[in-house]
């Protein structure tokens, strides 16, 4: 799972959330931050309320909280859904690449991106994505700049 730091980078670089059934998050900044929640049909759902969207919570007694609005949530992307947005930002890119490699540490993510060849290497594969995709979101807000 990518760790909740890379996450949070995520977010602050721009990264959007389509929010579907079976993705992970967290609450920060609410004494929740250590907890992993998942949008389900059972108990943590997708609404709009006051036209906003909202993540609401439906049979959890120990919640005094009802709802949080997704802009407040930190997505926590899965590796395949880290791989699609890599390979979605690598479209249009000359000669791009992706390349996932086990390593004796880890893994290592390789990328062909603005003519450079460039690694991230972590311990969990989702991690190693999720730097490689970091790097592209801050290079694309640089080259906006």
């Amino acid at each position: 799972m990518l760790s909740l730091v890379i996450a949070q980078q995520l977010k602050e670089a721009g990264l959007s959330w389509n929010v579907a059934k079976n993705d992970y998050f967290i609450v920060p900044d609410r004494g929740l931050d250590d907890n992993i929640y998942v949008i389900s049909d059972m108990t943590v759902m997708v609404e709009k309320l006051s036209g906003a969207l909202a993540v609401t919570f439906h049979g959890a007694v120990e919640w005094a909280l009802d709802h949080v609005e997704v802009a407040d949530l930190v997505w926590i992307p899965r590796e395949d859904q880290l791989r699609a947005l890599l390979e979605q930002h690598l479209i249009g890119v000359p000669e791009p690449s992706l390349v996932l490699i086990s390593t004796a540490d880890g893994y290592r993510c390789e990328i062909q991106f603005r003519e450079q060849f460039l690694a991230f290497e972590a311990f969990g594969a989702g991690d190693a994505y999720g730097q490689a995709l970091l790097y592209i979101l801050l290079q694309s807000q640089d080259s906006m700049a």
